[in-house]
């Protein structure tokens, strides 16, 4: 009977620390790999959010490219190909600018560098 007094005392505070651990197991997210983001990934998401600022391109084309210029040449490219279509696009951007929106040519490069990021970063500019 002494043993079943002496278990039964330390029976609730072993039970008690192991519900704790149960519960607190239970209650933890799950450790699952996070999805793995990749660099070019990250700036095609900002190329994206830059694009998708500023005026409506069909209304007010030199505003919207004025919307554009300093976003994109603050986005750093992980690699040379983005680098390049986005030089390319915020080149287009600040000739179309300069134009008033009215040059063809300008705008021609502003479509003809869009594509190019698209190729990159399906979607972001269209």
């Amino acid at each position: 009977m002494r043993n079943a007094v002496r278990t039964a005392g330390l029976g609730p505070a072993a039970g008690l620390a192991l519900g704790v651990l149960i519960l607190g197991a239970c209650s933890s997210p799950a450790r699952q790999a996070a999805p793995s983001v990749t660099p070019r990934q990250v700036a095609c998401r900002q190329v994206s959010g830059a694009l998708a600022d500023g005026p409506d391109p069909d209304t007010d084309p030199a505003g919207h490219a004025e919307a554009q210029i300093l976003p994109l040449r603050q986005i750093h490219a992980p690699d040379k190909a983005l680098a390049s279509a986005i030089s390319a696009l915020d080149r287009a951007y600040r000739k179309l600018f300069a134009s008033s929106g009215k040059s063809s040519s300008a705008k021609e490069a502003v479509a003809v560098a869009s594509k190019k990021i698209d190729a990159l970063c399906p979607g972001a500019a269209s």
